[in-house]
């Protein structure tokens, strides 16, 4: 790892491929999901479970916070050595920069044209506070503080109580004959009480945000997860015994969420405890399966080498795939936005639906060539 520990950034020779190898997929399938060229036309899998159910792209931003975790597996082995107070500077400090570059990234391109045709500065008091890095920046601050002043074992047993204790919260403090509805669920309840309507997320066609304050609690379970094993990959990963046990504990989560499912539903925008084993469960097995295919079958090449360059710098290119697909949406190009004539003049001549899966994948590798470019610098950006 680099030796200073502020620059953003920095040259890092330490790495371990399967876990930038999982990262890099994670980001990569993120980007192909987020970005169809026509999101009415996409496959169905490219779409996440409307309320209650489970699709593979509900499996995307929780391996996120899973490969977060798998990051921290690495730094706090070398803050054992610094003091209470460098280290609490440190993960404050990585949170708040995590946070609000997600609020910004929300309020980009912080103008847009009023009804006139003039352009106008985005309202504050309309922006949106939480998101996905906002989710993040969240659970790597609470799982870093408890990691960092309680034991794993310690830790463990309080995310399982977060888990469980979310379950009646859901339950008790819902409304209606259905707490758990899209409508009158705790997550909209706290959120709407804490921060108004009016910062919101509307893409379900009302005020909800699926990345809600209350939701992010479970969500904290995935980043511990995604930390314990990452530290066990790093000492016994490459071995069998190592491997079978990440696979067997990916076996259980799946088998518990699965009956779960039956009383507290898998469901990804409320982040439910259900939803939180079967991709943790998830995590573990694909985890499992690249580690196999890279340390045990030798089978590290070309495609190794393609997601690792994505998975060594996985927020400035996740920043960039966020962004850009906006400035594509502003350019206008023959009375539509440059992103809308891409797909009707040159990709949905391949079918509908594979036209906006190729776009996607286009624009993927638009992202990655930024990761590449980065890579090739050796520059890695650090928060």
């Amino acid at each position: 790892m680099a030796t200073n520990d502020q620059n953003f950034l920095s040259t890092e020779v330490q790495r371990f491929t399967a876990l930038d190898v999982f990262r890099g997929m994670t980001i990569c399938f993120m980007i192909i999901v987020n970005t169809p060229g026509n999101d009415e036309a996409a496959f169905a899998p490219l779409h996440h479970a409307r309320w209650n159910g489970f699709t593979p792209t509900d499996l995307v931003f929780p391996s996120f916070m899973f490969a977060v975790g798998n990051a921290m597996s690495f730094v706090m082995r070398r803050w054992a050595t610094y003091p209470p107070g460098k280290v609490l500077g440190k993960i404050f400090k990585r949170s708040l920069i995590i946070f609000l570059l997600g609020y910004l990234m929300y309020w980009f391109p912080f103008v847009h044209k009023d009804d006139t045709g003039h352009i106008v500065f985005n309202q504050i008091g309309e922006t949106r506070i939480f998101g996905v890095l906002q989710r993040i920046a969240l659970g790597y601050l609470f799982a870093s503080l408890m990691i960092y002043f309680f034991k794993i074992r310690t830790t463990v047993i309080i995310s399982i109580l977060i888990l469980i204790a979310y379950w009646p919260v859901m339950m008790y403090f819902g409304d209606g004959a259905d707490p758990l509805d899209a409508h009158t669920n705790a997550v909209l309840k706290l959120d709407t009480w804490l921060i108004g309507t009016n910062h919101l997320y509307r893409g379900e066609g009302f005020p909800f945000d699926p990345e809600g304050f209350l939701s992010t609690f479970p969500a904290i379970a995935n980043v511990v997860a995604g930390y314990v094993v990452g530290k066990y990959v790093q000492e016994k990963g490459k071995t069998y015994e190592g491997l079978t046990k990440i696979m067997l504990w990916g076996f259980v989560l799946l088998v518990i969420a699965h009956f779960w499912n039956y009383q507290f539903p898998i469901n990804k925008k409320l982040w439910t405890s259900s939803f939180v084993l079967q991709t943790v469960g998830l995590d573990c097995l694909i985890l499992s399966g690249v580690i196999y295919l890279i340390d045990f079958a030798h089978k590290k090449g070309r495609w190794t080498a393609f997601f690792e360059t994505v998975g060594k710098n996985p927020l400035p290119v996740y920043l960039l795939s966020e962004l850009l697909p906006i400035v594509f949406w502003l350019i206008p190009i023959g009375g539509e936005s440059l992103w809308g004539w891409m797909y009707a003049n040159i990709f949905s001549y391949a079918t509908p639906a594979l036209g906006s899966l190729l776009q996607s994948i286009f624009y993927m590798l638009i992202c990655w060539s930024f990761g590449y470019f980065l890579d090739k610098k050796k520059l890695y950006l650090r928060v």
